[in-house]
C-alpha cells in the first residue's frame, strides 16, 4: 500500500472511530440529562399553570404529555448509560491510537508493514466496540461534538470536510428546511384569517 493511500485509511478510520466515540457519548448524555430537564421543565409549566390560566389551553397540556412519552422512551436506555459511556472512552482511545499511527506513518518512508496491521488490529477493535443502537438524536449531538468541539484537523487533512456535506447532518437540514415552510404556511394563513376578519 502506498503512503498516502495508508494515510487516508487511517483518516477515515479515525473519522469513523472518533464520531463513534462521540456518537455514544452523546447517547450516555442525552440519557443521563435530558429526565432531568423533562422533570425541571414539567415542574416549571405546573407552577406557571397555577398563576397563568391561559397555560391550562390543551395545546400545552398535548406538549406536557409529549414530554413524559419523550422521558419513557429516554428511560429505555437508562439500564445501558454506563456501557455507552464505557464504549465511548474504548473508541477514544481507540481514535488516540490512530492519531499516533497517522504521525507515525506520515513521518516513515516504508515499509509500512507494521503501519498496517496496527490499524487492521484497531479496526477490528472498533467492531467489537461499537454498538449500532443508538438514541433518537444522537447523530446530531455526535455531529457537534465531533466537528465543533474535537480537534480533527490532522483528518480534515486527508478527507476536506465540507460544511453542508459533512458538518451538518443531513437529517437536520431537511428539518429545518421543512419547519421553516410550516412556519411560512402557518404565517401566511394567519395572515389571510386576519386580513379575512378585519376585511369583510
Amino acid at each position: 500500500m502506498k503512503k498516502d493511500d495508508l494515510l487516508k485509511h487511517i483518516a477515515e478510520t479515525a473519522y469513523n472511530v472518533g464520531f463513534g466515540a462521540k456518537k455514544h457519548f452523546a447517547t450516555y448524555d442525552i440519557v443521563a440529562k435530558a429526565p432531568g430537564a423533562i422533570s425541571f421543565l414539567s415542574l416549571a409549566f405546573g407552577i406557571y399553570a397555577l398563576v397563568f390560566e391561559s397555560l391550562t389551553a390543551k395545546h400545552f397540556s398535548a406538549t406536557l404529555i409529549i414530554l413524559g412519552v419523550m422521558g419513557l422512551y429516554i428511560f429505555l436506555y437508562d439500564s445501558k448509560k454506563d456501557e455507552y459511556s464505557s464504549n465511548g472512552q474504548k473508541l477514544t482511545d481507540l481514535f488516540n491510537e490512530l492519531k499516533q499511527l497517522y504521525g507515525k506513518t506520515k513521518s516513515s518512508d516504508g515499509p509500512f508493514d507494521d503501519e498496517i496491521k496496527k490499524l487492521e488490529e484497531i479496526e477490528q477493535a472498533y467492531t467489537n466496540v461499537s454498538s449500532s443502537h443508538q438514541i433518537l438524536l444522537s447523530n446530531w449531538y455526535a455531529h457537534y461534538k465531533f466537528f465543533w468541539e474535537h480537534q480533527i484537523g490532522w483528518i480534515d487533512e486527508q478527507l476536506n470536510f465540507r460544511f453542508l456535506r459533512d458538518k451538518i447532518p443531513l437529517s437536520l437540514s431537511i428539518f429545518i428546511v421543512a419547519v421553516t415552510f410550516v412556519v411560512i404556511f402557518f404565517r401566511f394563513e394567519l395572515i389571510s384569517k386576519i386580513c379575512g376578519v378585519a376585511i369583510p
